[in-house]
């Protein structure tokens, strides 16, 4: 989340107001009193130049030009220039300002009809203004507010709630919380993503997705029932792996860093989140030298269907599932714990132990000095198989 605004900057100062020709005149004066000069957005090509026209009327002393999209480039680069250079006072635009223009003069914004316009846009055009340290203002200029919609009230309240710079995430929930999260399979909007936070959303989705390609849709996607997804292992060690408060001291950057490791899905990303972690923070510290090694033997574990991996007084014990769990009957009825143990006996054949104990069975593995032989020996037996 960018919540940090640039050195000097202040809030721009939102209101709603009903359309006022009073209100217009004295917001223009008040801007160019100062020396600046003053959006007028107006996202009607056809009578633009009326809306000019009245500007001008309005205040007569002033410089006022249109453009829009229509125009030739040419053109509209020539004013757009023209504006920048202070060559004239007040631009009347459709909303093709809304990105990229960045005019440190221009401190006062109107936005004409600002009913039509949605959330994300009327905070794209509120960011015209207030590119400098000076004092920012917004005019959200609507008919009467009772006749305008429900929705189209919240959002303008929105954005005069959430005027404090760094606000561009509030109204992006907002405007989700408004609109809904939508039916990605369907045409409504059901605003669940609201309830259950979005990854745990886009985490059912994706299970959903795949559980109909499966089932129900197998005859459009030409897929059989798939194997089970490869278990999560738990790695349990005495020893500490983590990144220290000392090495990343921001919390919220410490935790975007352990999902990008827990999301990794092969070994090269694990590399490359090493890579980062370094070029970011200078060279690992022991416990987080042993994190990256530990992602990497969870890793190789999972791939070999081992559930649980323990390490303690130079040994391993690696966990198959349970026989009576879904995984298990895939992995003991499907010829895989048999393949994976000849496999086994092939890469160590003298430092390992099979141990059965309650519903599951265990590779116990002698002489492992650290997570760097752990890792290896499992990356031995995964490469084996290939």
């Amino acid at each position: 989340i960018i919540s940090t605004p640039p050195p000097n900057r202040q809030p721009v100062e939102t209101e709603i107001h009903s359309f006022d020709e009073g209100l217009i005149k004295d917001a223009i004066i008040q801007e160019i009193s100062r020396g600046g000069q003053v959006f007028f957005i107006h996202n009607r090509v056809k009578n633009i130049d009326e809306m000019a026209h009245m500007i001008r009327s309005l205040v007569p002393e002033i410089r006022v030009r249109h453009a829009h999209g229509q125009m030739k480039a040419s053109e509209l680069e020539k004013i757009i220039r023209d504006f920048y250079n202070h060559r004239f006072d007040v631009l009347v635009s459709t909303n093709i300002v809304e990105n990229g223009i960045d005019i440190s003069n221009a401190n006062t914004i109107l936005i004409n009809h600002a009913e039509n316009f949605g959330l994300a846009e009327l905070h794209q055009l509120r960011g015209r203004v207030g590119r400098s340290n000076r004092k920012a203002f917004c005019y959200l200029v609507t008919k009467p507010i009772d006749q305008l919609t429900p929705e189209a009230r919240k959002r303008l309240l929105a954005l005069q709630e959430f005027s404090e710079l760094g606000s561009g995430f509030n109204i992006a929930m907002r405007d989700l919380d408004i609109r809904g999260a939508g039916d990605i399979l369907g045409g409504e909007q059901s605003g669940f993503i609201n309830d259950i936070g979005f990854e745990l959303y886009t985490k059912i989705l994706d299970e959903t997705v795949q559980e109909l390609k499966e089932t129900e849709f197998n005859h459009l996607f030409n897929t059989e029932k798939s194997k089970p997804k490869m278990p999560e292992t738990i790695i349990e060690m005495d020893d500490s792996a983590l990144l220290p408060h000392h090495y990343v001291m921001d919390n919220v950057e410490r935790l975007n860093l352990y999902r990008k490791l827990a999301n990794t899905t092969k070994p090269e990303d694990i590399s490359d989140w090493i890579d980062e972690v370094k070029d970011r923070f200078g060279p690992l510290p022991e416990e987080a030298e042993r994190l990256h090694q530990t992602r990497t033997l969870q890793w190789y574990a999972s791939q070999l269907y081992f559930v649980k991996i323990t390490l303690r007084v130079g040994k391993m014990w690696c966990m198959c599932p349970k026989t009576k769990s879904e995984l298990g009957s895939f992995y003991y009825e499907k010829s895989n714990f048999t393949d994976q143990l000849a496999r086994i006996k092939g890469v160590a054949p003298e430092q390992f132990r099979l141990i059965q104990k309650d519903d599951a069975i265990r590779f116990l593995f002698e002489e492992i000095s650290d997570l760097t032989a752990a890792t290896q020996l499992l990356k031995m037996i995964h490469e084996s198989q290939n």
